[in-house]
C-alpha cells in the first residue's frame, strides 16, 4: 500500500526580521524551528548557511536547556536568551513562540540592549500575527 505523506510547509516568517536588520551593526537574522529548520532568514544569508545556523541553533537551544536543568535540578528549564560572543561579533537567540526561536548575528560594536529589546518586540509581533491569523486548511490526508 502506498501512502503519501504530507509535510506541513511553514509560512515564511522573514518579514519579522526586517526591523532587526535595520539596527546598526546587525548583519543577519533568522527564525528557526525547534527541530532545526529555517522558517525565515535575512536576504544576505545564503541558504546553506541559514540551514546550518538553524541546525546548530536548535542543538544549542537544547544544550542550553539541558545545562540549565543539570545546574538547577529543574527538568522543565525554560531558556529566555542565549548569547554567544566571538571575535567576529555576537549571536543572540530568544524563544519566539512554541518550538521557534529568533536568532540575530551582529558585529562586535552592537548595542546589546537595543538588539535584545527589538528582538522582544518582534517576537511579540510574530506571536500576535500568528495568533490572529485564521487557521489554514491543510486538506485531508491522502
Amino acid at each position: 500500500m502506498n501512502s503519501t505523506t504530507r509535510r506541513r510547509v511553514a509560512e515564511d516568517k522573514s518579514w519579522v526580521l526586517a526591523p532587526l536588520l535595520e539596527l546598526p551593526h546587525v548583519t543577519h537574522a533568522a527564525v528557526i524551528s525547534g527541530d532545526g529548520f529555517i522558517e525565515g532568514s535575512s536576504p544576505g544569508l545564503r541558504r546553506e548557511s541559514a540551514e546550518g545556523v538553524a541546525a546548530m541553533m536548535s542543538a544549542l537551544q537544547g544544550a542550553g536547556r539541558a545545562v540549565t536543568a543539570a545546574f538547577t535540578g529543574q527538568d522543565d528549564a525554560t531558556l529566555r536568551q542565549t548569547v554567544i560572543e566571538s571575535d567576529e561579533g555576537w549571536v543572540f537567540a530568544i524563544p519566539a513562540g512554541r518550538n521557534t526561536c529568533l536568532a540575530v548575528f551582529a558585529e562586535p560594536e552592537v548595542n546589546m540592549g537595543v538588539v535584545a529589546h527589538h528582538m522582544q518586540v518582534q517576537v511579540t509581533t510574530l506571536g500576535n500575527k500568528v495568533m490572529n491569523s485564521p487557521a489554514r486548511d491543510l486538506g485531508s490526508p491522502a
